[in-house]
């Protein structure tokens, strides 16, 4: 039986276990924490249960994918409901608006709260999800960076689908000139936050995010967005795979071109293919130090981090649901800060993320389990003890005044998560939690592929690599790593 190794349990390399067991590999997973997960990982503090990384959760139908082709019921290892309302949007000016679900319902809102036309925003949903249709299928289920992705059926659609992409154009500039209300356009400039962008320097291509959400929808699995990664787990189980925690791969072993295995200060493991789900610039710098690494790719400019409160509120907020956003005076302004100056915003944009309206136990009785995420940039030698004091003075500020209620007095319990632990606990280079930015025309492309030309057998999946970050496209890098394997190696 071939032998596969994975360095790192994140979902892209829980994914990438499962696909390749099915295929009939021998695989060990290799994870240096004591648990699976990477940055989908929880904790309880003081009775509040905290999902310690992603939130939002979208095309659920690619966790499925992955128990039907084991022949098994998707429903049996975990459940899922879809959100109504999405999100609760609050901006400085005192206006709120819902983001429900249904996009003709989320049309007519934007009209009543913003003043925003409906049926241009049926439009602009309806172009996203003709031009996700019609490109989803070359740029994100396939290597960018194997000439036979470009030597198909697919390519067709999506070559006609080019002119209105928005290669020749930022991300905000196409909103602005679709939509005159400054709020709204920052609403849609907000999906570039989705792989760690600047919505003003990223092309109008993110455009095409919105559709995910709003036309296909936002979900809560049953359990947090870390039973997603459990139920993965014992999927992988079931099909013979091996997970050892609590060891970290030192070395990826290669002879004449070719990968042999993996080495940790445990021994040694013999692999015929290698997937790193490790970011790739470490996977590079510590794993492959003889190797030459692939400068221009490496060197691409970061995306951004994050900075998290996780606060136990010893009350209940009616005007909240599980996703919230507080925006600030001036987007702009924001991510000027975050990519030019490589600071914090003295004025950022708040997402607050609470579980315990949907699962209710997530929190004791009368409380709410906050967890409260600022946009930064990744760590470049920032002072960050102090950007956090400073910070969760402006948070709480902010938050007390648009929710006409003093916020501090009312956290019971805290522990925060800046970029520097974010490198320390998941080796995501620099805190950056996407890898790579998307901030220009050719960012796709620039992104490392899937797979090493210069070592047979070695793959890579997961966040810093193509198609990007967040829990689908790690979904997606995973699937590229199956079929790649399958068609190179078997």
């Amino acid at each position: 039986m071939k032998k596969a190794a994975i360095i790192g349990s994140g979902i892209g390399g829980i994914a990438s276990a499962v696909r390749l067991a099915l295929k009939g590999y021998d695989v060990t997973v290799l994870e240096a924490n004591n648990s699976f997960g990477g940055k989908m990982h929880q904790f309880v503090l003081d009775g509040f249960r905290f999902d310690a990384g992603p939130s939002l959760f979208t095309l659920p139908h690619l966790v499925d994918e992955l128990f039907r082709l084991a022949g098994r019921t998707p429903s049996d290892y975990f459940t899922y409901s879809r959100l109504n309302p999405i999100t609760h949007y609050f901006w400085p000016d005192g206006s709120r608006m819902k983001a429900w679900a249904d996009p003709t319902r989320f049309a007519e809102e934007a009209e009543q709260q913003l003043g925003v036309p409906a049926e241009a925003v049926s439009q602009v949903l309806a172009r996203s999800a003709r031009l996700y249709k019609g490109t989803a299928d070359t740029f994100l289920h396939k290597s960018l960076h194997k000439a036979s992705t470009y030597f198909s059926a697919d390519v067709l659609k999506a070559l006609g689908c080019l002119p209105d992409l928005g290669l020749a154009t930022t991300m905000h500039e196409a909103n602005a000139a679709r939509f005159t209300d400054s709020r709204f356009v920052q609403l849609l400039d907000r999906f570039a936050t989705y792989n760690g962008s600047d919505p003003y320097q990223a092309p109008g291509t993110l455009n095409l995010i919105p559709h995910l959400e709003h036309n296909i929808g936002a979900f809560y699995p049953k359990g947090g967005i870390y039973a997603i990664a459990r139920s993965l787990v014992t999927l992988a189980e079931e099909l013979g795979v091996t997970f050892r925690y609590n060891e970290r791969v030192e070395r990826i072993t290669t002879k004449g071109g070719k990968v042999t295995g993996v080495a940790t200060a445990r021994g040694a493991y013999e692999a015929d293919v290698v997937v790193s789900n490790m970011d790739v610039v470490p996977t590079y710098r510590k794993l492959l130090p003889d190797q030459q690494a692939p400068e221009r790719t490496l060197q691409q400019p970061r995306s951004s981090s994050a900075l998290i409160f996780y606060w136990g509120i010893r009350r209940e907020f009616p005007e909240l649901h599980v996703h919230n956003i507080f925006f600030s005076e001036s987007y702009k302004t924001e991510f000027e800060h975050i990519f030019r100056h490589k600071t914090i915003s003295p004025d950022p944009t708040v997402y607050i993320n609470i579980t315990s309206k949907a699962e209710p136990e997530d929190a004791p009785p009368g409380c709410e389990n906050w967890f409260v995420m600022v946009n930064v940039p990744h760590h470049q030698g920032q002072d960050w003890q102090q950007l956090i004091a400073v910070t969760r003075e402006t948070v709480l500020k902010k938050l007390s005044a648009m929710l006409q209620t003093e916020i501090a007095p009312l956290i019971a319990c805290e522990q925060v998560l800046d970029p520097l632990l974010i490198e320390q606990q998941t080796s995501s280079y620099a805190g950056a939690l996407y890898g790579s930015s998307s901030n220009n025309r050719m960012a796709a492309f620039l992104r490392h592929p899937n797979f090493s030309a210069a070592l047979k057998g070695l793959y890579f999946c997961g966040g810093s690599v193509h198609p990007g970050g967040g829990i689908p496209l790690c979904l997606l890098s995973a699937k590229i790593v199956g079929d790649l394997v399958e068609n190179e190696t078997m």
